[in-house]
């Protein structure tokens, strides 16, 4: 038998003042009158932690072992191992055997144990548990201290929230990240505030962030065989949330109360209550106060109210409070969620309004009156008309996403949340554009065209560089038509992106021309074939061509016609690379080669970095009329440079951020993005530019409501090289002073031939000239704008740059026969030498349909259409 079970050894035997115990046999013992006192008893090892008593042991009666008394339940004072003091010694009798004789007494051996020693036994273990326990509470106040000060305090930060978007009239379109809104502290109304203590907490307000007898009670009813329980303050609750700490063992409890102790030591109690607030979760998916609050009654946890919505009332704070003790349905349990189960959601309000009024944060008078608040469907309260959840407008958010980025907005700011982000879509030209452009408008001249019919319309304010209008695909999560870009906010993606823009990307063409001094009135060949003897095509035409003047065609005629050839000769006496430049000045970024066995999508040419010797070596000469592929927002960009006087801005869909700062509970401003231009053209070129530019709209027979000025130019793409019979790519770009306008309408995922409704080939001046009309004139009509004006044009530039030959001379008319008969009454004061005539030729009128057809393209590239 071990050494403290054992009734013979001598630190079995309870020990008392005095001389210490003999280690000899019981006989060996002092009597007891020798240490009994005259009254009263000694105690000896009393420990006395809080309200509990340990292993007390009274001397001079009877020996009381291992009394405790635990928090406020007192399960009674246990009287164990009770050793007579001051009576007769009683000595177990001898047993038998061998072995040494104790004194006064028989042989040795080891003897039955008796009541006795039974006794002895049991008061030996509590005796030495209680010094263990004693030792350990000591070393518990120790190490205690040294935890209390050794735990980390996490900081608490502003929880990850929605990023909200709105359009430019402050309509909501989506909500991103964590469905969320933190408010700060100092804005939280004092009514939702209290309802969360009066159903958490109700004396949050006065303890120090530790409940002791909730604790406790926990601790007893987990010790005990009961469901573990967390007993939690409002503070302890959020302490865990800050910490991670999921798991309620007794460990993690006591780190648990010592992070409350030291919130509760750095933070004030609405600090506290704030940051709880913002971070608990209230069912339906909506964290934080403020999203159940607008979610489930349309209302604001901010003191007057926010966002267009009112104040929360006591009634509603009540029922949202009371979700916190189960947000979400269980196996066992319903949970208090509102719109799951009402009948539990009720009682459980019933219980914090009692508590609302008990602790006097809510008159008699509300009391009395309480009436259920009834909250909003979960459905109906989701909804929002304007967002742009599932709808072309979606489309704007990876912009919205890169532009962000661009601003030095990280991912991991755009995950914290908590942005305002305003966006420059106006509503009504976002719904023209959508109306205009998609195939399942009724309104859209694309309606009832074939599936495989994809097109883009986008509006841009020339004067700001703002995105008012933009549709490129009816899916937001499909393939961007209009500007190619990617969904992670990295920008346009590099393969199978952009569209050959064909005859409106003469517009560069023709500013190069011109800041290189070469005028309207210039003349060109267009019976001059390339360096290797290929005929640059113009839609077959003959001779016949500009009204009998192939050979001495004037540029003027030809850009109104959209014809091939002069923009193809600029392009190669100046170098592609010249086109590039003016192209890059305008807004073009992207640019992509022909196919090639090692690019066979093309390669993608960032002209912001490109040499000008790469540029030269990748673009032949039919740069000039448009044979290589370009994003149609960027070539939107440039458009509306060109309706701008030659003025860039930067093409931009967003027009502010803004943030709540979380220290201060003000709003400020992120970022505003600037509305000013660059001068890139000159203004004089730019009004001989748009004064041939305004020729197009009526001879593409789609002049604008009300004969308002509007500028244009048409283009139209060849299906591939072998198939000159259809066009795969087709545009209309241009404007009004007051909105950029550019469309183009080509295939869905591939590249598909062209047809209007009667079955001839589409062109430029067809299908995609009456969706700008549509566009254009119902913007105009919705937002009521004046008839404005571009400006006068101002002719310039050297006649003689052209290649085309010299006219033959006008005709001489002799009129000597008929001045000399009997009409000469008809020339009087006439030289009847007959000189010579004045013959202006006709270089308007024409079918833009029926433009010139591109060149060959070059190596791999296709012949374009002028029309």
């Amino acid at each position: 038998m071990n050494a403290y079970g054992d009734p013979q050894n001598a630190r079995a035997r309870a020990r008392v003042p005095g001389p210490s115990a003999a280690s000899g046999p019981d006989e060996q013992r002092p009597a007891p009158d020798a240490y009994r006192r005259p009254s009263g008893s000694a105690s000896v090892g009393s420990a006395s932690v809080g309200s509990a008593s340990v292993g007390s042991a009274s001397v001079g009666g009877r020996a009381s072992v291992g009394s405790a008394s635990v928090g406020s339940a007192a399960p009674g004072r246990a009287s164990v191992g009770a050793a007579s003091v001051g009576g007769r010694a009683s000595v177990p009798p001898p047993t038998s055997g061998g072995g040494s004789a104790g004194v006064g007494g028989g042989g040795g051996g080891k003897r039955p144990r008796t009541k006795a020693d039974k006794k002895y036994r049991r008061a030996n273990i509590l005796t030495a548990a209680a010094a263990v326990l004693v030792i350990m509470i000591g070393a518990g106040i120790v190490g205690g201290t040294y935890f209390f000060d050794d735990v980390e305090l996490p900081t608490p930060k502003a929880e990850d929230q929605m990023n909200v978007v709105l359009n430019a009239k402050g309509q909501t379109l989506a909500k991103l990240g964590k469905p969320r809104v933190n408010v700060p502290y100092q804005n939280i109304s004092d009514t939702m505030a209290h309802a969360v203590a009066a159903a958490e907490d109700k004396n949050f307000y006065t303890h120090n962030g530790i409940d002791m007898k909730g604790i406790a009670r926990a601790a007893w009813n987990n010790f005990t065989g009961g469901d573990k329980q967390g007993a939690s303050t409002i503070t302890q609750q959020y302490a865990r949330h800050v910490a991670d700490l999921k798991d309620i063992s007794y460990s993690r409890k006591l780190r648990e109360a010592v992070i409350a102790r030291k919130l509760e030591s750095k933070y004030t109690k609405p600090e506290i209550m704030g940051l709880y607030l913002n971070y608990i979760d209230l069912g339906e998916g909506r964290l934080g106060a403020e999203a159940a609050a607008n979610g489930y009654y349309n209302v604001s946890i901010v003191q007057k109210g926010s966002g267009g919505r009112k104040e929360i009332n006591a009634y509603q704070a009540a029922a949202i409070a009371s979700i916190i003790k189960q947000p979400y349905p269980t196996a066992t349990h319903k949970g208090y969620d509102p719109n799951i189960n009402p009948t539990d959601a009720k009682i459980r309000w019933e219980y914090t309004m009692r508590n609302m009024y008990d602790m006097g944060w809510i008159t008699k008078d509300v009391y009395d009156k309480r009436v259920w608040p009834q909250p909003l469907p979960n459905k109906a309260s989701a909804t929002c008309k304007t967002c742009a959840d599932g709808k072309p407008v979606g489309m704007i958010l990876r912009h919205v996403t890169y532009e962000l980025n661009q601003l030095g907005i990280n991912s991991d700011a755009q995950e914290r949340g908590g942005l305002t982000i305003t966006t420059t879509i106006d509503p009504v030209i976002q719904k023209a554009a959508e109306e205009a452009g998609s195939r399942k408008s009724d309104e859209s001249p694309l309606h009832g065209r074939p599936a495989t019919y994809q097109a883009a319309v986008i509006g841009i304010d020339p004067d700001t560089g703002e995105v008012l209008g933009y549709y490129g695909g009816d899916d937001p999560t499909g393939t961007d038509y209009a500007g190619y870009m990617d969904g992670d906010g990295n920008g346009v993606i590099e393969n199978g992106g952009g569209q050959s823009p064909a005859s409106s990307f003469k517009i560069y063409t023709a500013t190069t021309a011109l800041a290189n001094n070469y005028s309207f009135k210039t003349t060109w060949d267009g019976t001059k074939t390339r360096a290797n003897g290929k005929k640059i095509s113009n839609a077959g035409a003959d001779d016949s061509l500009c009204d009998g003047k192939i050979k001495f065609c004037d540029l003027e005629t030809a850009t109104v016609r959209s014809y091939n050839f002069p923009f193809y000769w600029i392009a190669d006496q100046l170098g592609s690379e010249k086109v590039l430049a003016t192209a890059k000045k305008a807004g073009i970024r992207y640019i992509w080669t022909n196919s090639t066995d090692k690019h066979p999508q093309g390669e993608r040419i960032d002209l912001e970095k490109a040499s000008p010797e790469t540029l030269h070596n990748n673009f032949s000469s039919e740069v000039g009329f448009g044979q290589f592929r370009v994003v149609p927002l960027e070539h939107a960009t440039g458009v509306a440079t060109i309706v701008a006087q030659g003025v860039r801005h930067q093409t931009h869909f967003i027009k502010s951020i803004k943030a709540v700062d979380q220290a201060t509970g003000k709003t400020k401003s992120l970022t505003t993005v600037t509305k000013e231009g660059t001068k890139v053209f000159d203004a004089q070129q730019m009004s001989d530019l748009t004064g041939v530019l305004k020729r197009i709209p009526e001879h593409a027979k789609h002049t604008l409501a009300n004969g308002r000025d509007a500028i244009a130019k048409s283009g139209s793409w060849e299906l591939n090289s072998t198939n000159s019979s259809a066009n795969g790519d087709a545009w209309f770009v241009g404007g009004i002073p007051q909105l950029a306008a550019t469309v183009w309408v080509g295939g869905k995922k591939n590249r598909v031939p062209l047809t209007e409704e009667s079955g001839k080939k589409m062109f430029g001046s067809g299908t995609p000239a009456s969706i700008w009309k549509k566009f254009l004139d119902t913007v105009a009509e919705k937002k009521d704008w004046e008839k404005a004006s571009f400006p006068d044009r101002i002719p310039g530039g050297d006649d003689s740059r052209g290649n085309g030959q010299t006219p033959p001379p006008d005709p001489v008319q002799d009129n000597s026969g008929v001045c000399n008969g009997a009409l000469s009454i008809l020339c009087q004061n006439q030289d009847n030498g007959g000189g010579p005539g004045n013959n202006t030729g006709n270089t308007g009128g024409g079918n833009g349909g029926n433009g010139g057809n591109g060149g060959n393209g070059g190596t791999g590239g296709n012949g374009g259409n002028g029309g």
